[in-house]
């Protein structure tokens, strides 16, 4: 496995639709084990392949320890509640917002083998699941902020 460079605010890429993915080849399988180690090097509970540099639609989350979901063109299909919480982003290190979300939703999507599955998250994970998702269609957390603030280095 590989860590890759997380592109940042300001890079076009970010703001590009991600393309669905045809095929499941060992390309696409190396990718989704060099985002999991990227993500856990970088300390974060998500990363979409347009943060690596890759228009695929594909993310890794994990709120829990343990627990990575890897999605191959995840599609939300139901949300349903609400909720305004801190979030951040590893392409936009030091900034954070408080930002609407909805408090439950449930994304189908493809795994490694080719298997399909839904699944149902809430709080922390619905968050992410939205998150990840708007990476693929060019969006960033910043474009739903109500409130947004510089964070200060902790050195």
């Amino acid at each position: 496995m590989a860590v890759l460079n997380i592109i940042k605010e300001g890079d076009a890429t970010l703001r590009k639709t991600s393309r669905p993915v045809e095929e499941i080849t060992p390309r696409i399988t190396r990718l989704l084990d060099d985002m999991v180690e990227t993500m856990h090097v970088a300390d974060g509970c998500g990363l979409a392949a347009v943060q690596v540099g890759v228009l695929r639609r594909i993310v890794v989350i994990e709120c829990e320890i343990g627990e990575i979901y890897e999605m191959i063109n995840p599609e939300i299909i139901k949300k349903s509640g609400h909720q305004e919480e801190a979030e951040g982003c590893l392409s936009l290190p030091g900034k954070a917002g408080i930002t609407s979300r909805p408090a439950k939703v449930t994304v189908k999507y493809t795994d490694r083998k080719g298997d399909e599955y839904e699944l149902t998250g809430t709080g922390l994970l619905a968050r992410a699941i939205c998150h990840e998702c708007d990476h693929l269609d060019g969006k960033l957390f910043t474009d739903k902020g109500v409130f947004l603030r510089e964070m200060e280095d902790e050195d």
